[in-house]
């Protein structure tokens, strides 16, 4: 794969957070950083028709489900007893 050089336009402030993420070490180039950036795009625009359909399916049975009156621990405690039922936990 041939590589081609570009010129980016970055204001003062993605500069600096891109120096700082070089800086960290998790990067070794400002290069490695936008290529990083543009893969993870390209997999967030290319989720295929079956996930779609399950994360709208999903979205569907959750605002058919209706309402609770329980609090955040009482639905936890509900979701660690069906992750231990289901063999998950």
């Amino acid at each position: 794969m041939a590589i081609v050089k570009t010129t980016l336009s970055l204001t003062d402030q993605d500069r600096q957070w891109m120096n700082e993420i070089i800086a960290s070490g998790e990067y070794v180039s400002n290069s490695e950083y936008v290529r990083n950036l543009i893969r993870r795009d390209k997999e967030q625009r290319t989720e295929s028709p079956a996930e779609i359909k399950l994360i709208r399916a999903k979205l569907i049975k959750a605002e058919q489900s209706g309402f609770t009156n329980k609090n955040r621990d009482e639905i936890l405690a509900d979701i660690k007893e069906k992750a231990r039922r289901d063999g998950v936990l």
